[in-house]
């Protein structure tokens, strides 16, 4: 079996790491326990967040031990690593709330059954410190000089609002929670977000001088589209890994719509297909196959993040949207996407309903196109309109006045609202 290291940099999730050599060798002959930390700022994670998931999922299939380390405690504080104001207070309710929506989603990619993955909270450890002796006992060991030189401290150093003394104390509870690990789980490798280098390696210095072992980091290199955007953002915001917050239809249509220049490389990290296959993927420059490899590609990462049934679903409205794509044999071959001709099914397009009597009055295309959500404002909505990008049952819209009404209906008694290209959304009649 492959080391786990060399899969990992294989497929583009290694930026630095500590003494490479020696974790190659630890990985060989041990069962590595690592760490990943996550901050509980919101009860959902999101696809900035898939990289990180995606490095503790391959370390549990590669039989080694993961931990998904709730930062119930240091969230209390702030993180201000890539930061140039201070982070929101959270309390104790907001983490406990946000720490079940992140282990609900967290259940998709780990095993959370006994003796695999664990999920831990380190408000745990150090919600009960005592200042004084972690004082002396811990922050002996951290040089001021140094700490500041971190490139988290230093782009808060350098901005308006400057470093609070709370923040400044985040390197030292990252790093104690490293030592906390090591001592009750033999957790050995902390890996985390390139812009963590400065606290990862704290961490692996405050092992080696304490308890004289040795204690390994890994980052993450910043992931961003060819056209150097960053990962997961669009034109409504985050894409959430919670169904309610982006929908796995709408999941689905982001991963499909990825640039031709992106897809070999998001297959290799978003997805576990053989490395093999992947490179084929590589080579190809007719488009109607790389839209094969994106079909794929959505397919695969909406499974892991919604199941099998959601991601069907959401193909099969993509299908009846946009019609069948022709999906070739050896084309990423391992994959369990359907190749043939499937059911389309509607229910996997965003949908609400409306009342029969509030249709059957008329309402202006614009507002209905900002009531469900296609467009963020009523001024955004009339310049949709405007522009020629709003259709109702596949009719562009002529007038931002226009009344829709139950004329507009289908046969099906349904509207499909569409904006611009690619947004829709499926209103349904209610009497």
């Amino acid at each position: 079996m492959a080391n786990l290291i060399d899969v990992l940099r294989r497929r583009g999730f290694i930026d630095q790491a500590t003494h490479e050599q020696e974790l190659i060798d630890y990985f060989s002959s041990h069962r590595v326990t690592g760490y990943i930390g996550f901050d509980p700022t919101a009860s959902s994670l999101h696809i900035g967040h898939l990289v990180p998931i995606m490095a503790l999922a391959h370390m549990q299939r590669a039989g080694h031990r993961p931990i998904a380390l709730v930062g119930g405690g240091t969230g209390l504080v702030g993180d201000p690593s890539g930061k140039t104001e201070m982070r929101k207070m959270l309390t104790l309710e907001n983490v406990e709330r946000n720490a079940a929506g992140i282990k609900q989603q967290l259940s998709r990619f780990l095993d959370f059954g006994e003796g695999h993955a664990l999920q831990l909270n380190n408000a745990e450890w150090l919600i009960p410190l005592e200042y004084i002796p972690f004082l002396r006992d811990v922050g002996r060991y951290f040089s001021v000089n140094r700490m500041i030189k971190a490139e988290s401290y230093r782009l808060r150093l350098d901005s308006e609002e400057g470093l609070s003394f709370i923040e400044f104390n985040y390197m030292i509870l990252q790093a104690f929670d490293f030592l906390e690990l090591a001592r009750r789980h033999d957790c050995r490798l902390q890996m985390g977000g390139r812009d963590q280098w400065g606290n990862i390696v704290a961490g692996v210095e405050l092992i080696r001088r304490m308890d004289q072992k040795t204690a390994f980091g890994i980052t993450f290199p910043l992931i961003t589209t060819s056209s150097g955007e960053k990962m997961g953002k669009t034109a409504k915001g985050a894409v959430w890994l919670d169904p309610v917050r982006t929908s796995p239809y709408e999941y689905y249509q982001y991963w499909v719509n990825t640039d031709d220049r992106d897809v070999a490389r998001f297959l290799a990290l978003f997805t576990f297909l053989p490395l093999e296959e992947i490179a084929a993927v590589e080579c190809l420059k007719d488009g109607a196959l790389l839209n094969a490899a994106k079909t794929v590609l959505a397919f695969e990462a909406t499974r892991l993040a919604h199941g099998q049934e959601q991601a069907l679903l959401a193909m099969q409205a993509a299908r009846r949207l946009f019609g069948h794509r022709h999906l070739p044999s050896e084309i990423l071959s391992s994959s369990e996407v359907p190749r043939g001709e499937t059911e389309t099914d509607p229910n996997g397009i965003p949908s609400s309903t409306i009342p029969l009597a509030r249709l059957a009055a008329g309402i202006p295309a614009f507002r209905l196109f900002h009531d469900i959500g296609l467009a963020p404002s009523g001024a955004a909505a009339r310049r949709l309109v405007d522009q020629g990008g709003a259709y109702v049952n596949g009719k562009r819209i002529d007038s931002h006045e226009q009344l829709i009404t139950d004329g507009d209906l289908s046969d099906e008694g349904a509207l499909v609202l569409r904006s611009g290209k690619k947004r829709f959304h499926r209103l349904r009649v209610i009497k």
